[in-house]
């Protein structure tokens, strides 16, 4: 985890790190799919930091300032761009974490200047070159997302693009290949790929669950199936686990059939922490 560790070592409590330095946990990123409201933004996030904390889990608090990519026009894609931005600084500022949000347009780049620590590349986007180019020239740390129509091998393409503009501190996030037009599956064999380019693996643990493209608009989802995938991915070794997760899945306004109730979010870590230090 060498690419993440001055990311990590910068955010402290009083005099010290905020982790261990000898920390051989995974890290998590983890959030709400879509900043909905501050209330909500701030209370999550509180929650995870404080889960992550007791369990010396090195955290990023995600949440995307807009979703871009929706399905029917009528979908919710956020409380506007710079109203998120604010609630995501304040979450920063607040807690003292790392912020991690998706980019769609160049123009983001600009907008989320001194507030997010990592640029997250959307899997749709992955194959952006322009996109990933001038992500790359922040010197920003960048979570380019697998594309689901992508095999593991061809993200070192992604990875060249980064490190070509004088960025290495490149993550990548497998979240699963396309399996007809309805489904998603996990291919393990990918993070065993994608961990020879050198940089840290990610597994998203609930858009790999996700059902895409119902017929009524709305993306389903296997949330029973979130403990099961987390597992395996601790078990072939991921460096980070990617969640996203709410207070009441049913009521959020984007991918509420995959996420993970955040009253689960410790036990399923206590979990992977027990996994993580029996390999």
């Amino acid at each position: 985890m060498i690419i993440l560790n001055n990311l990590f070592s910068s955010y402290s409590v009083g005099n010290g790190c905020k982790y261990e330095s000898n920390n051989d946990n995974f890290f998590l990123i983890a959030g709400p799919c879509v900043i909905e409201s501050k209330e909500e933004t701030l209370h999550i996030a509180k929650i995870l930091d404080d889960i992550t904390n007791k369990l010396n889990i090195p955290f990023v608090f995600k949440g995307s300032f807009k979703k871009a990519n929706r399905t029917r026009l009528s979908s919710f894609t956020g409380v506007g761009d710079m109203e998120a931005i604010k609630i995501l600084k304040e979450v920063k500022e607040t807690l003292k974490i790392p912020i991690t949000t998706d980019i769609h347009k160049i123009e983001d780049i600009d907008k989320l200047e001194g507030i997010v620590d990592i640029i997250q590349i959307p899997a749709f986007l992955s194959r952006q070159t322009e996109l990933v180019v001038m992500a790359a020239k922040t010197g920003k740390h960048i979570n380019i997302k697998k594309g689901q129509f992508m095999s593991a091998e061809s993200m070192q393409y992604a990875k060249e693009k980064a490190s070509k503009n004088g960025n290495e501190n490149i993550l990548f996030t497998e979240r699963g290949n396309m399996f007809g037009y309805n489904d998603l599956i996990v291919d393990f064999r990918s993070i065993t790929i994608m961990k020879k380019f050198g940089n840290p693996v990610i597994l998203d643990i609930t858009h790999s669950l996700q059902k895409p493209n119902q017929s009524s608009g709305i993306t389903g989802g296997q949330p029973d199936l979130i403990e099961t995938i987390a597992k395996a991915g601790i078990a072939v070794g991921v460096d980070g686990i990617f969640l996203e997760t709410h207070p009441n899945p049913s009521k959020s306004k984007s991918d509420g059939e995959n996420m993970l109730n955040l009253d689960k979010v410790e036990d399923l870590l206590i979990k992977l922490k027990r996994i993580k230090s029996s390999i």
